[in-house]
Formats: structure tokens, C-alpha cells, sequence
């Protein structure tokens, strides 16, 4: 089937290829009738507009570059459904770029794909500290961070609130008279174990408590199943908090090899839910993060921005909800 281009458009429509050009780009020089004209020869031959050539005439690519850690896919997964959804609603192509820890770094990716002239960077890293969030908003481009709070003149953030839920869910536990409540580090995801912690620890000094039960990996583990396998042959907590649900499950595991029942010996909470949490017996308790929301609502802003759209709110925390299953009592 031959493809129809600009040309059969301008033929059947009787006007020229510039005008044609003008419709499609979106000029307000062409009358009224003249556009009717166009627009009904392009349904007509059912053309679409080359996005490449189209992106040259507005200096823009109608590409929008996202940027994700290769860790986690399972939750992250949801979040790239959320914003191919949106981006589909508003014509935008994403361009993906993964992050493997010890080999790329989000700076030099950015980078990249700045100079592939996209015109916007969605960034999912939770490795992402101040400096280089520092660097990112010195770039002339519309950027939205996901997870990071952060915000510039041409920056953005939808988030959830990590240290308020586990502070809540610390003051809570406390309220019940729990008191020895314990955080994983999660060396993957190290600003959120920085978050996780700092949300306890302030539940605790609110409380008139001290708190250092922050559990640290040694760099000699690989995995975190051998070192809780280890950790609690000598030590028990109340509470244990994890990040990612294969932590969590390890813990289980490795409390009942060790003889801790979970959850009367110890309970157990994972931050972030994903479908293994209710596969796995006892289905451990967390939190459901509205994951495809985070990023449905991070490609609407990006929208907004590219459409120098009022933003009333640059840094947009999304809520979250607490699902007690079998990892911990009925209080």
C-alpha cells in the first residue's frame, strides 16, 4: 500500500505544501475555511504527520527521555504503564534509559539524552542525591524527578512522603508499646533506607526515645538473606522494617530458620508493596504506593511544562495506604 504523504495532502486539498505544513504545525495564519480544507483531505487519506519532521518545524521532538535504575522493575514497572498512558494521550514518544549501578550514573545519561535534543527528562533514581539534583536543574530543560523531592525554575517532583509514613507507622507501633523497632538498610535504594530511617528516629525523639536500630549491611554480603540469616542467629526486634519486598521475604525466612516466629516473635512491614508481598506466606504487611499514579501524574506535569502550563504545586506528594496482612498482629 503506497504511503500517503504531504503532497497527496496538498493535491487533494488544492493548496500548497507550506500551507499544509502550517496546519499541521499548529500555525494561526492559515484561515478558517483553508484549515477545514486541509484537515478534512488528511482524515480523508488517513495521513500522519512524520513526528520527526514535525518535531524540526517547532524545534521540538515530541520525545520525552525517562531515566530508571535497572533494580526493582516489578514496581517500577507500573510506574513507566502510568506515563506511557498519559504520554500516548498527549502524542509524546519516550525514549528509556536504565541505570546499572558500578557502570552508568544518571549525570552522564541526562547528559545524553539532552543532546539527543529530547524535550524533557523524566528521572526515577533513588540514588539521586542533592548534587547531582544540583546539576540537573542548571539544565535548560524541563525536568521531572520521581521519588526525589526537588524543584527548580525548570524542575519538578512527584514523590511520596517515605519519612512521614514510616514516622507514622513508628508512632503508631510505639503508641501500641513496641519500642524496639528496627530498619533494614537498603543498599540499592540508599536515599530511601536515609528516609526510612530519619522517619523513625523522629517518631522516637518525638516520643522522648532514642533510637539507633538501623540495621547496615557489611560490604562482605551479597545478598541480604545471608546477612539476616546471620544477624538473627544473636538479635530479635519487635518491629523490623524492610524497602523491597525480596528483603522483606528474606527476613521472614530467615527469622523462622533462626526460630522467630513472625508475627508473634517479630513482625515484619515492607515499604513498598508489589504482588509477591500477598504471594508470600505469611503475606507480609506494607505499604501501597500508588506507583502507576506516580507515574501517570509525573508525565501530566511534564505536559504542563513543555505547554508552559501554570504549575501550581512543584513538588506534588502522592498518598499512600497502609495494608496490614500476616506479618504483623492485630492490635
Amino acid at each position: 500500500m503506497k504511503r500517503v504523504t504531504i503532497y497527496d495532502v496538498a493535491r487533494e486539498a488544492n493548496v500548497s505544501l507550506a500551507t499544509v505544513s502550517r496546519v499541521i504545525n499548529g500555525s494561526d495564519v492559515v484561515k478558517e475555511a483553508t484549515r477545514n480544507k486541509v484537515q478534512d483531505a488528511i482524515t480523508k487519506l488517513g495521513y500522519k504527520p512524520n513526528a520527526i519532521a514535525q518535531g524540526l518545524a517547532l524545534q521540538r521532538t515530541t520525545t520525552i527521555g525517562l531515566i530508571i535504575p535497572e533494580a526493582s522493575f516489578t514496581y517500577i514497572g507500573q510506574i513507566i504503564n502510568g506515563l506511557l498512558d498519559v504520554a500516548k494521550i498527549y502524542n509524546y514518544n519516550v525514549m528509556l534509559h536504565t541505570i546499572t549501578e558500578g557502570i552508568t550514573d544518571a549525570e552522564k545519561i541526562v547528559d545524553v539524552i539532552i543532546k539527543s535534543r529530547v524535550d524533557g527528562v523524566i528521572v526515577y533514581s533513588d540514588k539521586m542525591m542533592e548534587e547531582s539534583i544540583e546539576m540537573l536543574n542548571h539544565y535548560n530543560i524541563p525536568i521531572v524527578m520521581i521519588g526525589s523531592i526537588a524543584s527548580g525554575d525548570s524542575m519538578c517532583s512527584v514523590y511520596i512522603d517515605v519519612a512521614k509514613a514510616i514516622r507514622d507507622l513508628c508512632n503508631r507501633y510505639i503508641g501500641y508499646g513496641v519500642t524496639d523497632i528496627a530498619v533494614l538498610e537498603d543498599r540499592r535504594s540508599r536515599n530511601s533506607s536515609k528516609l526510612m530511617a530519619q522517619g523513625a528516629k523522629q517518631a522516637f525523639e518525638a516520643n522522648g526515645l532514642p533510637w539507633n536500630n538501623f540495621i547496615s549491611i557489611p560490604n562482605e554480603y551479597r545478598s541480604t538473606y545471608r546477612f539476616v540469616s546471620k544477624y538473627f542467629e544473636e538479635h530479635k526486634h519487635g518491629l523490623v522494617i524492610a524497602n523491597r519486598d525480596s528483603q522483606a521475604m528474606a527476613i521472614v525466612n530467615a527469622a523462622r530458620e533462626n526460630g522467630i516466629k513472625v508475627p508473634d516473635d517479630m513482625e515484619v512491614i515492607c515499604l513498598i508493596d508489589t504482588k509477591y508481598n500477598s504471594a508470600m506466606r505469611p503475606m507480609i504487611s506494607s505499604f501501597s504506593i500508588p506507583s502507576y499514579d506516580l507515574g501517570a501524574v509525573s508525565m501530566r506535569v511534564m505536559t504542563k511544562m513543555l505547554e508552559n502550563d501554570r504549575i501550581a504545586d512543584k513538588e506534588k506528594c502522592l498518598s499512600y495506604l497502609f495494608t496490614a496482612r500476616q506479618t504483623t498482629k492485630k492490635y
